[in-house]
């Protein structure tokens, strides 16, 4: 199992759900986060009042609203999700984000107890 981790345009996290949900994928997690790479800003982009703390400093923005969508999927499952999220979310443009494939040793199940690929 693996989880991807996607770090993405906040105005490309509803198509990205969408197509995940059409190929199969419903079960996921997303939450708005903040962070810097390289880019330094998409002020432009976000449809919501952004606090003081986020607004534009010399050289950019301190720090950039995005959406961090998380998802466990089985190994070989791995390359479709990946392709879908680059496909939804590449702009071209400074910005389009991450894709983060990191290995999961296990998964349980709460209500069930059900492990492993059963309780994903």
């Amino acid at each position: 199992m693996k989880e991807v981790i996607a770090i993405i345009r906040p105005n490309k996290a509803n198509a990205t759900k969408e197509s995940l949900a059409v190929l199969g994928f419903p079960s996921l997690h997303a939450c708005k986060v903040v962070g810097r790479g390289k880019q330094k800003g998409i002020l432009g982009e976000v449809s919501f009042p952004v606090s003081p703390e986020l607004e534009k400093q010399e050289g950019g923005m301190k720090y950039v609203p995005k959406r961090m969508i998380s998802l466990m999927v089985d190994d070989q499952d791995v390359s479709l999700v990946v392709a879908v999220i680059t496909k939804i979310n590449r702009t071209g443009q400074i910005g389009d984000g991450r894709i983060f494939v990191c290995p999961v040793e296990n998964v349980v199940r709460i209500r069930t107890g059900e492990k492993g690929k059963t309780a994903i």
